[in-house]
């Protein structure tokens, strides 16, 4: 950097320029130690240290020709603050405008005089725009932009860096919550606490161990997410993508694996996952083999006539038109496909331009092409309000999956020892109450539900990790109308699963065998079937994901009884594998029905048309020293990415907040650089 500035300050005297440092031959006040190269469109920390233990007084600082012989002759002014002996900042926020000049300094002004000056700074043009905190631009694009975030702040307070000794509230132990505190212990913000309402970390990570049973054991299955895309195979073309977005939970194990010394207690390892096997069962309408038992996939790809003939439409021209012209609108291409795979953002932002979030199927085919009743309802099905952004049917279309070995439980596992000693379970955080006068924020609850006056702890920031089907029944501040609309009326999806515990991996050894993967049956309620794709051909029981419900069937599955639910499933299970299911079962079993878990209220979240491009802005401002986080704030949901991508933008939010621009520059790059294109 100083063989940089050596080479600046030469050029400026060829240039005829003077520029001397100290100033007027005498020692500055405040001295510059960096930045030394910066890029317009930009933020940056600027860096400063006191020559005299005695200055203090108001403190202005201006960017400028280094030749500069009043203030007023400044191209602009970046801020000003009061020094005092026992406050003294050192770190101050620049926000580069788009035509800073190419080569000049900053200067250091206390009333009229001028008690400090840099050496000379290239200011560049970056290559793209939006190089360094926002990567790529707005809101309503590809990612959050942390030059217009600043902007939009009207007073001096953001100019000053915060100490990293501010305190932060993480609420809520998911993982972007989890994450969330990860990184921030990365840039040196150690006073951070975690509150969780349940007696468990990981969120919606539920795995689970039946019969008692430890994860060495292999008796479990995933109650919550349990798969990750790696990469899709396009035939054609013979290419294979990987699917960028997902690496992040990749690393995240890694680190994780780092940090914990590679104790192979705590450890994180992907294993390969099994999403298509041909054997397993199929919905096929009621059609049955000889025997009564339900086909496989592959059987009624031999005999298609195993498959009962669906309800033909009234109309068969019309809905022969009416698919075409969802296809059309949608024009899914390879390309488009491609793009999901390469920078999610960039897809997103491409699927608001089409007018993608504006339409449902149903609303398409009734309001914009004016189909008739019976035609919308048997193209779009359930479809009636879900917005036609297509990233689901990409990440489904991966030929490579993982899992993680023993269960996804091993991510929150892996994070305890980091957090165990900041961190409160079985607290149900009730509100949060802003301080006007302290700008400080604080988190209520009650340990006795009557007590008319909870307990509180206030915080310098809050960072809420929580799904709003909880949020929105807290006592909190008066936030903006946009960002109120999104906690009180973000839809979730509900879902419902049914884990049942065998003597034997039977499955495995029918004629044809089941090798992993997912199926589906046509009996009510019951939806997909998924086997473990660990172990196979082990000895030993084994647990079979014998029902995975969403949408309406899940509330219908929800009111059941647990006894009447699970003998629904079992039953289900003989119909698919024969009487083998009957003799196997050990009549142990687990159920989760997410939208009447306690800590969740709903399954993920599953904004109707319109919700996610209209909230998305809401949710990159902090207001009333509140950031909200998780998979319901980010462009994708119901994926563990999504959960971890909110929490990175989250963080940087912070750190910006707090004028901490080298911390979230290194955040970005850390866990962004490899998949966002700069």
């Amino acid at each position: 950097m100083r063989t940089l500035s050596a080479a600046l300050s030469a050029a400026l005297s060829l240039a005829g320029l003077s520029f001397s440092s100290p100033v007027n031959g005498r020692s500055d006040h405040v001295i510059f130690t960096g930045p030394y190269s910066v890029n317009r469109d930009s933020l940056h920390n600027i860096h400063v240290e006191y020559g005299s233990s005695t200055f203090e007084g108001e403190l202005r600082i201006v960017y400028g020709t280094c030749d500069m012989e009043e203030e007023n002759d400044r191209h602009h002014h970046i801020g000003s603050t009061v020094v005092r002996r026992d406050s003294r900042p050192e770190r101050f926020v620049w926000v580069v405008p788009a035509n800073a000049v190419h080569l000049g300094c900053l200067h250091a002004y206390s009333g009229s005089s001028l008690v400090g000056r840099s050496e000379p700074i290239a200011v560049h043009q970056p290559k793209r725009k939006r190089e360094d905190i926002s990567q790529i631009a707005d809101a309503s694009g590809p990612w959050f932009d942390g030059v217009a975030y600043m902007q939009s702040k009207e007073n001096n307070a953001s100019f000053v860096a915060s100490a990293k000794s501010k305190k932060i509230g993480i609420i809520g132990g998911g993982m972007s919550g989890l994450l969330t505190s990860l990184l921030l212990d990365s840039v040196g913000i150690k006073d951070w606490h975690i509150t969780e309402s349940s007696g468990r970390i990981g969120g919606r990570i539920r795995t689970k161990y039946l019969a008692n049973s430890t994860p060495d054991e292999y008796q479990y299955q995933e109650m919550g997410p349990m798969r990750f895309p790696v990469s899709v195979h396009y035939a054609d073309t013979n290419e294979t993508l990987d699917i960028q977005d997902h690496k992040m939970v990749f690393q995240l194990g890694a680190k994780l694996n780092e940090l914990n010394g590679n104790d192979s207690a705590l450890a994180v390892n992907f294993i390969k996952w099994i999403q298509s096997s041909p054997n397993v069962p199929t919905n096929s309408n009621g059609g049955r083999l000889p025997n009564g038992r339900i086909p496989s996939v592959a059987q009624v790809s031999a005999n298609p006539s195993l498959v009962e003939p669906a309800p033909e439409p009234s109309n068969t021209a019309e809905v022969e038109k009416a698919a075409e012209a969802i296809d059309n609108f949608v024009n899914l291409t390879e390309a488009k496909m491609k793009a999901v795979s390469t920078n999610v953002y960039t897809a997103h932002k491409k699927a608001i331009e089409d007018g993608l979030f504006q339409w449902s199927e149903a609303a398409y085919l009734k309001y914009a092409l004016n189909m008739s009743a019976d035609t919308v309802d048997y193209v779009a099905g359930a479809s009636t309000e879900d917005p036609l952004w297509y990233y689901d049917t990409v990440y489904f279309l991966a030929t490579d999956w993982r899992t993680i070995d023993k269960g996804l439980e091993s991510l929150p596992r892996a994070f305890l020892p980091h957090v165990q000693d900041r961190l409160t379970l079985n607290r149900k955080i009730d509100g949060l109450v802003y301080n006007d006068e302290t700008g400080k924020i604080s988190a209520t609850w009650r340990d006795d539900p009557l007590a008319m006056t909870p307990e509180s702890e206030e915080y310098d920031y809050a960072v809420v990790a929580v799904p709003f089907t909880k949020v929105r029944l807290w006592d909190m501040p008066k936030y903006s109308s946009l960002l109120s609309r999104a906690i009180s009326t973000m839809n979730y999806e509900q879902s419902c699963k049914i884990a049942l515990h065998y003597k034997t991996r039977f499955w495995e050894h029918l004629d044809p065998p089941i090798i992993g993967g997912c199926g589906s049956t046509d009996v009510p309620g019951i939806g997909s079937v998924c086997y473990p794709a660990y172990k196979i051909n082990s000895t030993g029981p084994g647990v079979i994901l014998a029902s995975y419900t969403s949408g309406t069937p899940a509330r219908s599955v929800a009111a059941l009884s647990t006894e009447d639910h699970v003998a629904r499933t079992q039953r289900a299970m003989v119909e698919v594998h024969g009487e083998i299911a009957a003799e196997q079962w050990t009549g142990n079993y687990y159920r989760q029905c997410w939208e009447v878990d306690e800590h969740n209220a709903g399954a993920w979240a599953s904004p109707t048309v319109g919700q996610q491009d209209l909230y998305l802005p809401a949710y990159y401002k902090t207001e009333f020293s509140t950031i909200f986080i998780g998979e319901h704030t980010s462009y994708t949901h119901a994926w563990i990415f999504s959960a971890l991508d909110s929490a990175v933008r989250g963080t940087t939010q912070l750190l910006l907040d707090m004028g901490l621009v080298d911390e979230a520059k290194q955040i970005v790059e850390e866990w962004m650089g490899r998949w966002i294109s700069i």
